[in-house]
């Protein structure tokens, strides 16, 4: 089996100093591929323009260790980063010169079909260059992270919503398999591959959480606080923390506890915003952190009464993964996804139950909470996901698509990418997810 490894959004992605969570699964899988040796995967390059092209394993191995100090270090040298930037922008040159295309052939031309697997979503609103390497003989397979704005558009960018329905319609017309990293995301993705002309198999493959490294150093605020994790949208409902915590400001003074906000700004946040720069009561109470790497989250999670996780919507919820690992407590939406993460562990509750959260709120804040000792019981039990459990699972389901007949001639739409920009609603064939 011989993998084509789709590497771009990390190699065009080097500019931000610190990852997404889709960011992550395409580390790891790099990562793993990488230590299976030359014989097993050809990292792939895709651009906006210009053809596919192989980057050498020797640019990918000195490129991945300083994308992973980039992300990790709160103490970074900028030699580090620079270093990092220009190993990308070799592979980049490579792109827009179109070298590395003999590897390409090499990969293709091999006695079994190789399989080009995207897990980022990258580009997948463009199917002509996926659909000339089917007529290459390579199988697609790609990874579904959410269907979070096909499925809730206000929620995203106004742009954002026709782009991912342009990539299930993709998955659906060119993809011979699909992984997806939990089985509330299989479900929601099911109703928009029914357009496909085959079943299409469907791997339910939790994503793994790295052991945290901590920086123990950060500063941590005095007294008790929580954290809320991720980036400042509509769908992570910030503004029902802000509400409660305005009014626990107003009656409590100084004896309110902290909240930390950590994630970057996004969109749609007008209200969300105004509140935080024009709230007088939340003012020295709420705190935002925009660009904390790694081990600093870790030092600041590690301190938490709670993460607080009140989001409408999820495809998987790495950060209440991650905050299981470190042993904190987690009070967080009760979402399929979210369950699937956290297991008995958590305090669940709607994201609209204002009081409730209120009432779990202030019970964690407590020096000797009842509530919060009950959860560490409970979490004493769970296990952290790991990626060698994932790839157990992955790698070998991947196997069956180096054996499949052509699938151009099977699948009669792979030379016809335009029929992929059809609506994902225009049914055909119910689809039947296996591997769950």
């Amino acid at each position: 089996m011989r993998i084509l490894l789709d590497i771009s959004r990390l190699v065009y992605g080097t500019r931000r100093r610190l990852p997404s969570g889709i960011d992550r699964v395409e580390y790891a899988y790099a990562r793993h591929w990488l230590a299976r040796g030359n014989r097993a995967v050809t990292f792939l390059l895709r651009g906006a323009i210009g053809p596919a092209v192989a980057v050498p394993h020797s640019l990918v191995a000195d490129f991945l260790p300083l994308l992973g100090k980039q992300w990790g270090e709160r103490d970074l040298s900028p030699d580090v980063m620079k270093a990092a930037q220009r190993l990308a922008r070799q592979a980049r040159q490579r792109q827009w010169l179109g070298r590395g295309q003999d590897e390409l052939e090499n990969a293709l031309n091999g006695p079994e079909a190789p399989i080009y697997l995207l897990v980022s979503h990258r580009l997948a609103d463009r199917p002509r260059p996926i659909a000339a390497l089917k007529q290459r003989g390579a199988r697609f397979v790609a990874l579904v992270h959410d269907l979070i704005p096909a499925n809730y558009p206000e929620y995203a960018r106004p742009s954002s919503a026709a782009s991912h329905v342009a990539r299930v319609n993709t998955f659906a017309a060119l993809a011979d398999g699909i992984i997806v990293n939990s089985i509330a995301t299989a479900a929601d993705l099911a109703p928009h591959l029914r357009r496909s002309v085959s079943d299409i198999p469907v791997l339910a493959a939790p994503l793994g959480v790295d052991a945290p490294r901590t920086d123990g150093n950060f500063p941590r605020p005095a007294g008790p606080y929580f954290i809320c994790l991720g980036t400042i949208e509509p769908r992570k409902n910030h503004l029902l923390l802000l509400h409660i915590w305005r009014d626990l400001a107003q009656r409590m003074g100084t004896e309110t506890p902290k909240l930390l906000l950590i994630g970057r700004r996004g969109w749609e946040n007008e209200n969300i915003i105004d509140m935080l720069e024009r709230c007088p009561a939340l003012t020295g109470v709420v705190r935002e952190y925009a660009d904390l790497p790694d081990d600093a989250v870790a030092g600041l999670l590690q301190g938490a009464r709670a993460l607080l996780f009140p989001s409408f919507a999820e495809g998987y919820g790495l950060p209440l993964a991650e905050a299981l690992a470190l042993g904190v407590p987690a009070i967080c939406s009760d979402l399929p996804a979210l369950r699937e993460v956290g297991g008995d562990a958590p305090d669940y509750l709607s994201p609209l139950d204002g009081l409730g959260w209120r009432h779990f709120i202030l019970g964690f804040a407590e020096e000797d909470s009842r509530l919060r000792e009950k959860q560490l019981q409970r979490l004493a039990q769970w296990s952290r996901p790991s990626w060698s459990q994932h790839f157990a699972l992955v790698d070998p389901w991947l196997r069956q698509f180096a054996r499949l007949p052509d699938p151009v001639a099977a699948r009669q739409n792979a030379a016809m990418p335009h029929d992929v920009l059809k609506p994902a609603h225009a049914a055909m064939v119910p689809i039947q997810t296996r591997g769950l």
